[in-house]
């Protein structure tokens, strides 16, 4: 009898296994299809191998105890091409470092459904086009530096619902329109939004916030 009753459990026990190994694969899936359209003269994703069971082995990346990717460190690695939409399926990630490369083209809106992120580093790239709305659902978000970016656009007013947001940095770029005065943003230094020509100051208290000038 005693063995009929250790059966369910080390059945559960082994669902819960197979659970996260298909987590870890699909997180390893997301890593190795975004690894497919970088350029990476220096082999620093040489260890991004899909074969293994997990990507918590590979270099530059760093897993919680339950093998999630919850860190991404790319930071300064002389890769580039674009960010694709695969990294929006990290669904546990907190750390996105991958600041000082070469990386074009848009920012994902999918990066908005990393609802774990509390620090997003893209500053020191080439990223064009706007800042994603999505950003708005990062709750938990305290982190966001996009400095020295070619990024056009406003900012968007969604930003000001993030009120655990501390550090906002969007200088060097080429935004236009006016400076959020709500949430969080009366804490960001000037220097925070220095050096985009077109940005014209906070808007005026009591004027419907748009995005005046752009």
């Amino acid at each position: 009898m005693a063995q009929l009753r250790v059966l369910p459990s080390l059945l559960l026990l082994i669902s819960a296994a197979a659970s996260s190994t298909s987590a870890t694969n699909s997180e390893g899936e997301a890593l190795h299809s975004l690894r497919t359209h970088l350029s990476d003269p220096t082999n620093v994703l040489q260890s991004w191998d899909p074969t293994l069971v997990n990507p918590c082995t590979w270099f530059h990346v760093t897993c919680n105890t339950q093998n999630r990717v919850i860190r991404l460190d790319l930071g300064s690695s002389n890769i580039s091409g674009n960010l694709g939409p695969e990294l929006g399926r990290l669904k546990h990630l907190m750390y996105l470092e991958l600041y000082r490369n070469n990386f074009d083209g848009k920012i994902p809106e999918e990066l908005g459904n990393l609802k774990n992120l509390i620090s997003l580093d893209l500053f020191g790239n080439k990223l064009e086009g706007e800042i994603p709305k999505s950003f708005s659902k990062l709750k938990k978000l305290r982190f966001l530096r996009l400095n020295n970016n070619r990024l056009t656009g406003s900012i968007p007013r969604a930003l000001t619902t993030l009120s655990s947001l501390r550090v906002f940095d969007v200088s060097n770029n080429d935004l236009c329109g006016t400076i959020p005065i709500n949430g969080p943003f009366p804490n960001f230094s000037v220097q925070s939004f220095e050096n985009n020509s077109k940005l014209n100051g906070p808007e005026l208290q009591g004027l419907v916030p748009y995005d005046f000038g752009c």
